[in-house]
């Protein structure tokens, strides 16, 4: 998976010089990418700069948790729950299939531990936990999402879930990722710190961040990746270079 993704968002990346060079051109040849749709914006103004298919809904898989972290940040913004508040896995938390960040039940967890199992290690566990602090129950929490993303101008997405597990009716696209991507950079910086975190250890156990890129390029400080296998691979990125953020999203790739 790494070489996949590295492979496709490095030229989008790498398309900007990472020096200043008054020759280079202001907008290079898009990259041909083996991709469904993706997109690279400037965060700043975020004028798209490249597209494909930015506007085709697409099966978001774990870059869901992007917008299941937005109303966690949101909720923390607000103080209706707190870094420090303990919460515990419910049943349909700690039996949730994919990734895991290994919660047990009956300890409790932090709701700081339960944002880094989410950001760090993809957690469907954490993310539910999560999405239950916030709203009571996951199903609330899915209505809470839509009505959130409609807010910032997410026009073609659709949620029925806080980890991103597969369902026909949750769906968003590639544009709409890269605007949640730069909204959630430009109101939570003191929480998008966590998707530069290489690892998380809980629970005894110690996972990598799935983010290659961060390993790849120095510039790359974010922020998610997702994959299922009817979504195919996909990651959405940042960097940030001479003072310059770009914003990528890459979505639904397919083969090695």
């Amino acid at each position: 998976m790494k070489q996949i993704l590295l492979a496709l968002i490095l030229p989008l990346l790498a398309a900007f010089p990472a020096a200043a060079d008054t020759k280079a051109p202001l907008i290079p040849a898009p990259p041909a990418l083996a991709a469904r749709s993706w997109i690279l914006i400037d965060w700043q103004s975020r004028q798209p700069l490249v597209v494909k298919d930015a506007d085709k809904r697409v099966e978001p898989a774990s870059l869901t948790k992007l917008m299941t972290a937005w109303l966690v940040f949101d909720a923390l913004k607000q103080k209706r729950i707190t870094l420090d508040q303990l919460m515990t896995v419910s049943d349909r938390g700690y039996r949730a299939v994919g990734s895991r960040m290994f919660l047990e039940p009956r300890i409790p967890a932090t709701i700081e531990d339960l944002m880094k199992g989410m950001i760090v290690q993809s957690g469907n566990d954490a993310t539910i936990t999560l999405a239950e602090a916030v709203a009571g129950n996951e199903s609330t929490f899915a209505v809470l999402m839509n009505q959130y993303s409609k807010k910032l101008g997410m026009t073609g997405s659709n949620w029925t879930n806080s980890p991103g597990l597969p369902d026909p009716k949750h769906y968003t696209t590639a544009r709409d990722l890269a605007l949640l991507s730069a909204a959630i950079i430009r109101e939570f910086p003191q929480y998008y710190r966590y998707y530069s975190q290489r690892e998380f250890t809980y629970n005894g156990i110690t996972q990598q961040n799935r983010n290659g890129l961060l390993e790849r390029d120095p510039t790359v400080d974010g922020i998610k990746t997702g994959h299922t296998e009817s979504a195919g691979y996909c990651l959405a990125s940042s960097a940030l270079r001479n003072g310059m953020r770009l914003v990528s999203v890459v979505m639904g790739t397919t083969g090695f």
